[in-house]
């Protein structure tokens, strides 16, 4: 379990990295994983977004 979250974290820096890089002109592999990578994060944030409209009922927080 830790391995799977470890490869995980990495995807995660080496997208960002990528998308630092691509905004610098990098070669076209990496404005492709940028792409990707910000295309993930879109569509994390709508289901965030979606999942906050259709389970929110109550007043409590996760904090």
């Amino acid at each position: 379990m830790g391995v799977i979250l470890l490869l995980l974290v990495a995807a995660a820096v080496g997208g960002a990295a990528c998308v630092v890089w691509a905004e610098h002109g990098g070669p076209r592999w990496v404005r492709i994983v940028a792409s990707v990578t910000l295309g993930i994060a879109s569509m994390a944030r709508s289901a965030q977004k979606n999942g906050r409209r259709s389970g929110s009922s109550g007043g409590s927080s996760d904090d």
